[in-house]
């Protein structure tokens, strides 16, 4: 190999996920990708991998660098949620090192507070689900080394008919605040009809005049297109409904949030809704394409399942450092999808930059039969001559070298597998 193909081939790491499942804006002045240019790339690089719409934030809490992670209450427990089950997941992210992983926030969600404010309008735990207080809850939780999240609504009530926050923002951001509450999920029930755009804000405004740093995750479902605002409120948004532990729902949304990969970086994030691994609906395979796509679209990385009864193929999946370390790159930028074809286009290539001239590429079989696809250099917005060392990020190996113009795998149902037919000719 030439010295110039040896430089290439350090220069550019095409990362690959492989896996297989059936099927069923104000502009900043810098752009994210000012540094990626030629020769490597391709003059259409930018336009693939577009960050004009990426904002700039007036949320000014320092938070949300890159994707948040952690844990969340709903997708399992829903209402069934006491502060033994809190302790009991901070304790459980501790002790099977999802922790040490970025695994950090502890997010109650509905339904931890008494149906009617105290006599004072303040919002009050429910006595019999958490009868010590939220404050107590919270310094247990930042005895481990963890953040603890609540949870509330931009309307009269919550979506579980809990008291909401709209019309009391600041003394709600100020309780929250005082209980030493690190995130704030904030939901679009019983809404009075009002605008998103002026229910959001308020909120944005109380939490930053409380001088501590809490995470705003605005929940709007989509609804108004919070990507086109939102980075001007929160520190991420959801862009789509709620999502459901099922290969339909997962790969709709995954689609529905691809949409807006423009809009998102440091500092506010586009959110498809939380993880569904390990609660039973779908594949191991399927679960290994959710966790893979969400962590290249930087999609918050929050579990959903219930952490104490982990399976070790579910713990296999969230505690991959590589996968994970896409998710959390410093570049920042969402990965999205690049090529598809086949049939409804079931054979897609979904791509993204990262820090340090690389790439994370993700091959996703979501036709009903097994499938050769192929990654092209072109679709990747790289210069077809150069060279690539591949690297699987579940193998945890470099399976090639030395590929270029394209990379192939054979991706089998419900598997996940790698060709050794990859082209290394050598290009003079």
């Amino acid at each position: 190999m030439t010295k110039q193909k040896i430089r290439n081939a350090l220069l550019v790491h095409l990362v690959i996920l492989f896996f297989f499942s059936t099927s069923v804006v104000s502009a900043r002045v810098v752009s994210l990708l000012q540094n990626y240019g030629n020769p490597i790339f391709r003059s259409n690089f930018h336009s693939i991998y577009d960050t004009s719409k990426y904002g700039v934030f007036q949320l000014s809490n320092g938070l949300g660098k890159t994707p948040q992670m952690g844990w969340n209450s709903w997708n399992f427990f829903a209402c069934n949620i006491n502060e033994m089950v809190i302790k009991e997941t901070a304790d459980a992210l501790v002790s099977t090192g999802l922790a040490d992983l970025g695994y950090v926030y502890v997010n109650i969600d509905d339904c931890w507070s008494s149906v009617t404010r105290n006599l004072k309008g303040q919002l009050v735990p429910d006595h019999k689900t958490f009868p010590s207080g939220i404050k107590a809850l919270a310094d247990y939780v930042h005895g481990k080394g963890l953040k603890l999240g609540i949870y509330s609504d931009a309307g009269v009530f919550t979506c579980q008919v809990r008291p909401g926050s709209i019309f009391h923002e600041t003394d709600d951001a100020d309780l929250f605040a005082s209980w030493g509450v690190d995130y704030l999920k904030y939901d679009n029930c019983y809404n009075l009809g009002i605008p998103p755009k002026e229910r959001y804000p308020p909120m944005r405004d109380a939490l930053n005049a409380t001088g501590q740093k809490i995470f705003y995750s605005l929940c709007e479902w989509g609804v108004e297109d919070p990507a086109l605002w939102a980075d001007k409120v929160g520190n991420s948004w959801r862009t789509t409904g709620d999502i459901n532990d099922s290969w339909a729902s997962m790969t709709t949304i995954a689609d529905l949030n691809d949409k807006w990969a423009a809009y998102a970086g440091p500092g506010g994030w586009n959110d498809p809704d939380m993880l569904e691994v390990g609660n039973g609906g779908m594949t191991y395979q399927e679960y290994r394409a959710h966790f893979s796509i969400w962590a290249l679209a930087k999609a918050p990385l929050l579990i959903g399942c219930d952490v104490r009864n982990l399976t070790a193929e579910t713990l296999e999946i969230l505690s991959n450092k590589e996968v994970i370390a896409i998710n959390q790159d410093s570049l920042g930028v969402q990965g999205r999808k690049v090529q598809v074809s086949g049939a409804d286009g079931c054979r897609q290539v979904w791509a993204g930059p990262l820090s340090g001239n690389r790439l994370a590429v993700a091959l996703w079989n979501r036709c009903s039969k097994v499938a050769t696809i192929t990654a092209s250099w072109e679709a990747l917005g790289l210069e077809s001559g150069v060279h690539v060392s591949v690297r699987d990020l579940w193998q945890h190996k470099v399976v090639t070298g030395d590929a270029v113009s394209s990379f192939s795998a054979r991706v089998d149902i419900h598997d996940c597998q790698l060709i050794s037919r990859v082209s290394n000719h050598a290009h003079q």
